[in-house]
């Protein structure tokens, strides 16, 4: 058994609970997944945070969807797995992104 296969969905009271120990990060409900929009100073900046970002999700294979524009950066986690729901990975995967943010 693959472990892809054990990945359930978090309750909305366990992405809550999550949520309080992840700062700056939000729930979308438009798009069920974890939220984050980050303003850095440049393009070089906001683009060398996308990179580390890129390294440690292919390390997990587990990757954001994001958009950049300019020094703007929004990223969205969810997991495809879990029915397009949050689960541990999403949470796992914000509270490293939020490392990478000066």
């Amino acid at each position: 058994m693959d472990n892809r296969d054990m990945i359930v969905a978090l309750t909305p009271a366990e992405r809550d609970d999550a949520l309080k120990s992840l700062s700056g990060w939000s729930f979308d409900e438009a798009r069920g997944a974890l939220f984050r929009r980050i303003e850095f100073s440049d393009f070089s900046e906001a683009f060398g945070t996308m990179t580390r970002i890129a390294i440690e999700a292919e390390r997990r294979d587990h990757h954001p969807e994001w958009s950049n524009v300019y020094n703007q950066l929004e990223i969205w986690l969810t997991t495809h797995d879990a029915g397009n729901a949050v689960s541990a990975l999403d949470v796992e995967l914000a509270a490293k992104i939020s490392t990478f943010i000066m």
